[in-house]
């Protein structure tokens, strides 16, 4: 039987870390913005390092450091439409 006061207060105390946790963020601000993050997806940004800082993955800079994949877009068009 003392098993459940002591589930109870862990449960109690759990409960209590959660909602300090909570109203912490919501006093810092966590929850201010919300609606950009649902449009970020949308917008198609560059990379915000720097040209300077970049770094080049090894596949890159043995075709030349050009990004572009090998296909052509009519291929691309092809592989898509075909059922």
């Amino acid at each position: 039987m003392s098993v459940i006061f002591i589930l109870i207060a862990c449960s109690l105390l759990l409960a209590g870390s959660f909602l300090g946790a909570f109203l912490w963020a919501s006093r810092s601000g966590q929850f201010e913005d919300d609606y950009t993050p649902s449009v970020r997806i949308l917008f198609e940004e560059e990379s915000m390092t720097p040209p300077s800082l970049r770094v080049e993955s090894p596949a890159a800079s043995a075709k030349g450091g050009n990004n572009q994949s090998s296909t052509k877009p009519s291929d691309q068009c092809q592989k898509t439409t075909k059922k």
